[in-house]
């Protein structure tokens, strides 16, 4: 995979994976005691207790676990059932966390050149939400280093005229959409953008879409038999549209949901409830939806701090839990700055469209469904991609050229962000946090410190 490109290159790029690798180890090994929470437990059930049960034995056929894909179930109990220690899934994250440095290396490389490749690599090393999921039982870590290493296999095929690279971006897009069933969609997309005005292009479009088929339809066909439906990958999908779309309460919908009886029947009941909420919304719907979605995905806040407010690391004194959203959140407000800088000064290629693309897409499947700043982690790497183009653009001398349709396209780019961020930024200083329903939870409230002669004598 770098065998074409300069010894420095590869020397810094390991060097930064092997960085990346050790910070994610040292915070596994550093991090304040917690306890899972959320969907956390939901995995460690399922992967941890029924996948190795002798009930099911990790046989797909006795296991009855359609909600979600099921890549990252498999990647938690098969370490966990050799060695029966969680530690061992840490780590193991760990090392797959590390990966995403090299992907974001070699594609920044290709889209953007060498510099920015490593300044791109470098943002995923430290990325402190990154950082953070290393440790803690969500599919956010495999789905992102799979997602990035088949887009960067995507775009050696085409640079290339790989087959091979085609086959392999085939098979780890299969294996993202099994860890995460979103990017399925856009696989027709990829491959049009892969047979695009290139010699060859069709065919490596079909083997890479064929490789990633054939990797996904074990599951599909699995699914039928077990189920006898037709369900793709999972059935998540539909009431996650169905709540975003519906004007009833999230009370309302699981009640609603929850009343009814199967696993596919429930799915098939949210699928229509989402279409009908679509429908009864036009023609406002989609302006609607950027509204209320586009502030709740491009947030400045981060799972990290919902594991602080839910008390998840106990009770935390309110300025080591505000210093933990400084450190989450100013990383994030910088690599969005630095995107929108990066934007005005877009190289031309096929690369860079690629990557944008993507990024369009994913924000508007989230903008459709429901928006959450966990969601928008796996397409993080699109903006350090961009963003460290931006950074090195504002240090460059003489600086990387630029044209009026990208400054206007990148003020405008700049100015959406800016409305999607500016509301949770205000709430930071306007609002009371945590918030109510998390008072008392995980953060000390002012009223728990003691004051005066009280706090002088617990000292």
């Amino acid at each position: 995979m770098v065998a074409a490109v300069s010894g420095s290159f590869r020397a810094r790029l390991l060097a930064l994976t092997l960085v990346a690798l050790a910070v994610r180890l040292a915070w596994v090994a550093l991090e304040p005691q917690t306890s899972p929470v959320a969907d956390e437990t939901m995995w460690l059930t399922w992967g941890t207790e029924v996948l190795p049960s002798p009930e099911v034995g990790f046989s797909p056929l006795r296991l009855r676990f359609i909600f979600h894909p099921p890549l990252y179930l498999y990647f938690l109990g098969v370490p966990f059932a050799l060695t029966g220690s969680l530690a061992s899934v840490q780590y193991l994250q760990c090392l797959v966390g590390a990966l995403l440095v090299p992907a974001l290396g070699l594609l920044g490389r290709s889209a953007f050149g060498e510099r920015a490749g490593l300044a791109a690599a470098g943002f995923a090393a430290f990325y402190p939400e990154l950082v953070w999921f290393a440790a803690h039982f969500w599919a956010e870590t495999l789905f992102t280093v799979l997602l990035w290493w088949a887009l960067e296999r995507l775009v050696a095929s085409d640079a290339r005229g790989s087959t091979l690279a085609a086959l392999a971006a085939g098979g780890l897009w299969g294996l993202a959409v099994l860890t995460r069933e979103t990017v399925l969609y856009f696989l027709p997309l990829a491959a049009l953008w892969l047979a695009w005005q290139r010699a060859g292009g069709l065919r490596r479009a079909a083997l890479f879409a064929a490789a990633a088929l054939v990797v996904v339809l074990p599951w599909t066909l699995r699914n039928y038999r077990v189920f006898d439906a037709f369900v793709p990958v999972s059935t998540a999908g539909a009431l996650n549209l169905w709540q975003g779309n519906t004007r009833l309460s999230r009370q309302e919908v699981y009640e609603e949901y929850w009343a009814v009886h199967g696993r596919i029947q429930k799915y098939e009941h949210a699928r229509q409830r989402a279409l009908e909420a679509i429908r009864e919304r036009q023609p406002l719907w989609i302006l609607e939806k950027l509204r209320s979605e586009m502030p709740e995905f491009w947030a400045a806040h981060a799972q990290p701090i919902v594991h602080i407010e839910r008390g998840a690391y106990g009770s935390v004194r309110r300025p080591l839990a505000l210093a933990a959203v400084v450190v989450v959140v100013l990383p994030y407000l910088a690599v969005l700055v630095l995107f929108v800088i990066g934007l005005a000064r877009l190289p031309a290629g096929r690369a860079p469209l690629l990557v944008l693309g993507f990024l369009g897409f994913y924000v508007l499947l989230h903008v459709a469904a429901h928006g959450y700043p966990r969601y928008r982690l796996p397409a993080m790497p699109a903006l350090f991609l961009v963003a460290a183009h931006g950074g090195l653009a504002l240090v460059s001398r003489p600086r990387p050229a630029t044209s009026r349709a990208r400054t206007a396209f990148a003020a405008a780019t700049g100015l959406v962000l800016a409305l999607s961020v500016a509301p949770s930024l205000v709430g930071w200083f306007r609002d009371p946090w945590p918030p109510p329903w998390f008072e008392g939870r995980g953060v000390e409230s002012d009223h728990d410190a003691p004051a005066g002669d009280e706090a002088q004598e617990r000292r």
